[in-house]
């Protein structure tokens, strides 16, 4: 692969800086120390301006090049953990109980962090590269919160760039999709009023267990039958709270999920059908169900001109062989879709080999991964800013 040979030399570098927040994780924007370490990094490398506290804790390095360009690229990396604990047993695991870096934004924060330093060291471009450390991507909205604060017209940007490691691609591999290439990804509440009573006489109770269970099942109706065979939809309720007790049928029941799709009107069918089939299955049993549907992240869109660009820059650097440009949609979420809703861009995923999933204790992002990484930014924003 033809990694940009100062990236290789700064690979044992980056990898301790990646480690370091491994050890190290912070959640949403809760992310103080690892904001702090961004932002001190980016001064030392000698950034033309260093500014944190965008959307609450992001920060942002502007970089501008030696050669004269009006042109503005922003590339973006996330910085917070899960509220996870760590299962992997490596000598740089989590030192914080229940949080992990189980979806590589370690990893993300330290190949940028690495792209950085290379370009205020050589400034071969026109114009002006503007890192990106977001905070909260993992369901707080830091996306948002970041263009809320400014970020793309206080530093003027016109194109916006991210990227995401993938469990299953091959280390050495990119993949990516003009348009739709991630899922929105709506929150479902569930309240679920009952009948509270003795579990030996359920005849004088409405059962709010049963009736959480019928309507979880009755939820996926929507899917099978409700949405075209040929669209793609997703339900799923993760939490169940009822009952304190063997004995007693509770009065109240919760459950919490989510929604998602890749188009607005499925988004809107799953928003229309699910509180129509939850009051209605509820009133089937005897019971009350009000749902409370907020919409959250909207799909991530690639626009395909920068999708393009981008998958050229990814054969540059790992072979055309190695670049797959009609990859799969997931209905997994990623709040740099907000981004890409004010300026035009790609978001690009990156092999991470045969690793354990995201959001497993087991996983790790793979400092293998580096230099393709690094090399990637850099390739980007120097072919993106020829002036």
């Amino acid at each position: 692969m033809p990694i940009v040979n100062r990236v290789a030399d700064l690979h044992g570098e980056i990898t301790a800086w990646r480690r370091d927040l491994h050890a190290h994780p912070e959640l949403q924007y809760d992310v103080h120390r690892t904001a702090g370490s961004v932002a001190e990094k980016l001064k030392s490398f000698g950034c033309d301006d260093v500014v944190p506290g965008i959307g609450r804790t992001g920060v942002v390095g502007v970089i501008r090049g030696r050669k004269p360009g009006n042109k503005v690229i922003g590339l973006r990396a996330d910085m917070d953990a899960l509220p996870l604990e760590e299962e992997t047993g490596l000598p740089y695991q989590s030192t914080v109980a229940g949080k992990m870096h189980a979806c590589g934004h370690d990893g993300h924060t330290a190949m940028l962090l690495g792209a950085a330093k290379y370009l205020a060291e050589t400034r071969n471009f026109a114009g002006t590269a503007v890192v990106i450390f977001q905070p909260a991507e993992e369901g707080g909205g830091g996306g948002l919160a970041m263009v809320k604060d400014g970020l793309i017209t206080r530093f003027g940007i016109q194109e916006v760039y991210g990227m995401h490691n993938y469990p299953g691609i091959p280390l050495g591999q990119f993949a990516i999709r003009p348009g739709a290439i991630m899922a929105s990804a709506d929150h479902i509440e569930i309240a679920i009023e009952g009948k509270g009573g003795h579990a030996a006489r359920p005849h004088f109770a409405v059962d709010t267990i049963l009736v959480g269970a019928q309507i979880i099942n009755q939820l996926q109706s929507i899917v099978s039958r409700n949405v075209d065979p040929l669209e793609s939809a997703v339900v799923s309720v993760c939490m169940f709270q009822a009952g304190h007790t063997d004995n007693v049928i509770p009065q109240h029941a919760k459950l919490r999920g989510t929604a998602r799709s890749l188009k607005p009107k499925i988004r809107e069918l799953l928003h229309k059908r699910i509180s129509e089939v939850v009051e209605g299955t509820a009133k089937l049993y005897g019971a009350t169900a009000k749902v409370t549907y907020t919409f959250a992240y909207p799909v991530v869109v690639n626009h395909e001109r920068e999708t393009d660009f981008a998958a050229e820059v990814a054969r540059e650097i790992a072979g055309f062989d190695k670049v797959d440009t009609d990859v799969a949609p997931l209905m997994g979420a990623e709040d740099f879709a907000y981004m890409l809703l004010e300026r035009p861009g790609a978001f690009i995923f990156v092999g991470n080999g045969d690793s354990a999933g995201l959001h497993h204790p087991a996983y790790d992002f793979n400092d293998e991964v580096i230099p393709l990484g690094t090399s990637y930014w850099v390739r980007l924003a120097e072919s993106a800013l020829t002036g």
